[in-house]
């Protein structure tokens, strides 16, 4: 019997080399749990593209979008765990949903094997060129005095969870208007019908860069190269805040380890390629392939709480 089992482990790892070794010999099928155009499926375009080169496999952009990412990120839990379904996970789909929904139809960590992490946008809080409040610190001063008077386009849950961190750091109270999509929020925002709005960098940096609006800060730790001169709440004496949009791909749980290597190793060549990075750049990403698979799970547990605790503490749900 030990024999056996001896040669059957043998013949199982052999097998599993096997596959990892040949794998891909055929397309792959990458899921965008968001419409296309978007910043996550515009960065997973460019990653998508420099991958297949490398691979000699094209991968196929399937666009999944609906119900905050939970459509496309089901899909992908439920398919095949042989490589050939991917999915482009984010901060919603892995870390806001399993607070913001009752139920899920998916395990944001156990139903998944995450693959590498790819990169952050950063959001930023802005305002119309003429108002008065130019710092963070005179924002927050003008909320206190009127408190729930200054208004905030919130064009997503990414936005209402930066807002209820930004509450809790300065104890002012905001006036929360929300909005389907950026472009509605920034007509708004222009047209002086509310006072800010907090909204990811792909979204802002141009008008920013224009000047037609008014990057007062970012949300991370850093500033971020597509708005260098825009500086961080941490600038501004708020250590808290550090918070931000991101994207990692997984594959279905139970998916084999060295199909997850491959992919991973692969996937940090595409973003340490210098033509990616400033590509992502350009979109408004801060492009960042240097986490193992593992390292990718600890860093969506920690993010899972973070958001977590924020959704719960401000009463948020999904809309």
């Amino acid at each position: 019997m030990k024999k056996i089992s001896l040669l059957a482990a043998v013949a199982m790892a052999w097998s599993s080399t096997a596959i990892a070794q040949n794998y891909p010999v055929k397309p792959i099928r990458l899921i965008v749990p968001f419409a296309p155009g978007q910043g996550a499926d515009a960065a997973a375009r460019i990653v998508a593209q420099k991958l297949s080169d490398n691979l000699k496999q094209p991968l196929v952009i399937d666009n999944r979008p609906g119900a905050g990412g939970v459509i496309g990120t089901e899909a992908v839990a439920k398919a095949p765990a042989d490589g050939y379904t991917l999915l482009v996970g984010s901060n919603g789909t892995h870390a806001a949903n399993p607070s913001l929904y009752a139920t899920l139809p998916y395990n944001a960590l156990e139903d998944f094997e995450p693959i590498a992490y790819i990169g952050s946008v950063a959001m930023v809080l802005v305002s119309a060129p003429n108002h008065e409040a130019k710092t963070p610190k005179e924002v927050f001063s003008a909320a206190k005095a009127q408190p729930g008077t200054v208004s905030v386009a919130i064009p997503s849950s990414t936005s209402r969870v930066v807002l209820e961190m930004l509450t809790k750091a300065s104890g002012a109270k905001f006036n929360p208007i929300g909005y389907k999509a950026s472009g509605t929020a920034t007509t708004d925002l222009m047209g002086g019908h509310v006072m800010l709005s907090i909204d990811t960098v792909i979204a802002t940096a141009p008008n920013i860069s224009s000047g037609k609006l008014r990057g007062i800060a970012v949300t991370t730790a850093k500033r971020t190269s597509s708005l260098p001169n825009v500086p961080t709440f941490q600038e501004a004496g708020m250590r808290e805040i550090d918070i931000a949009a991101w994207n990692a791909w997984f594959a279905p749980r139970g998916t084999p380890s060295e199909v997850i290597e491959k992919l991973n190793g692969e996937l940090r060549r595409v973003l340490g390629d210098p033509d990616t990075q400033t590509r992502l750049r350009a979109l408004g990403y801060e492009p960042d392939g240097k986490l193992a698979p593992a390292q990718v799970r600890d860093f969506v547990r920690k993010e899972e709480k973070k958001w977590g605790d924020l959704i719960r503490s401000g009463g948020i749900k999904a809309e």
